[in-house]
């Protein structure tokens, strides 16, 4: 379990290599079938590669629509996201700064206390068990 941070940790970086392996079986097979594919598509038997029922399609097509605006995921939780825990930590500053400046140094055993109300029922709430239906 990953405690919230404002501050970025860097990770370790990994050494990942993908062996290469060849296959002469495949290989020769591969071949076989794209030279067969450039004569059924000369012959005409077979629409030519980009060309769909006879006509060429654009690869732009879409590429607008399944742009999301920089967001990756919309089901995501949005108290994870940065921008929030960064307005959550502000709020709790300038709130702690206006109850010192109303109420006096009693304000910070209060704000501790509900801080600590608020994270016993966050993490009550994430450990609980989820119901299987």
């Amino acid at each position: 379990m990953k405690f919230p941070s404002i501050f970025r940790t860097n990770s370790p970086m990994r050494f990942d290599i993908k062996p290469r392996y060849y296959d002469p079986v495949k290989e020769e097979i591969e071949q076989r079938t794209s030279l067969i594919k450039k004569e059924l598509e000369a012959e005409g038997l077979l629409p030519k590669e980009g060309e769909e029922n006879g006509r060429y399609e654009s690869g732009i097509r879409g590429s607008f629509a399944n742009y999301r605006g920089g967001i990756k995921d919309r089901t995501q939780n949005p108290l994870t996201s940065t921008a929030m825990i960064r307005t959550l930590i502000v709020l709790l500053l300038v709130g702690s700064l206006g109850g010192y400046i109303y109420f006096g140094p009693v304000v910070f055993e209060i704000l501790l206390y509900s801080v600590l109300l608020i994270a016993a029922i966050y993490f009550f709430f994430r450990l609980k068990p989820k119901k299987s239906r």
